[in-house]
C-alpha cells in the first residue's frame, strides 16, 4: 500500500477500530491513563533515543512508566503515551486487510507494554 492510499482521518478511525477490537477490560483501563496517538513517523528525537539505525523503523512506541514499575504515594507522572507510525504501518501492508491486522497488532504490543510486558514476553504470548 501506499500512504496516499488511506487519507490520515481513515487511519486514525481504524486506531478506533482497533481499541473498539480489543479485550475491553484492558482498553478501558488503558483509556483511563494513556493517551493514544498517530504521527506519520518516529521523530529524529525518538529515533536517537531507541538507537535506531538507518534502515530501522517503528510501527508504534509506548512513552510512560509501565504499571509494573509504579508505587502507591510515588510522585505524579506525566500521562503515558501511545503513538502509532502510520507511513512505516502503511508501507508495510499489501491492502486495507493486512493493514487494520497490522495496526490492531500494534496497538495490542504497546498496550502490552503500559501493563508491564517485555518484547519477550509479549512474543511469548503471540503479540
Amino acid at each position: 500500500m501506499n500512504h496516499t492510499d488511506i487519507t490520515d482521518q481513515e487511519f486514525e478511525d481504524l486506531i478506533g477500530q482497533a481499541l473498539d477490537e480489543l479485550p475491553e477490560k484492558y482498553v478501558s483501563r488503558l483509556l483511563q491513563h494513556v493517551v493514544v496517538t498517530w504521527e506519520y513517523q518516529p521523530s529524529p528525537e525518538q529515533r536517537v533515543k531507541l538507537q535506531l539505525a538507518n534502515n530501522q523503523t517503528l510501527f508504534g512506541l509506548y512513552e510512560g512508566i509501565p504499571l509494573t514499575q509504579r508505587y502507591v504515594g510515588g510522585a505524579p507522572v506525566l500521562p503515558d503515551k501511545i503513538t502509532i507510525f502510520k507511513l512505516p504501518i502503511v508501507s508495510f501492508s499489501h491492502d486495507m486487510a493486512s493493514l487494520k491486522e497490522q495496526i490492531k497488532k500494534t496497538v495490542w504490543h504497546e498496550m502490552s507494554h503500559y501493563f508491564g510486558l517485555d518484547h519477550e514476553r509479549i512474543h511469548e504470548l503471540g503479540d
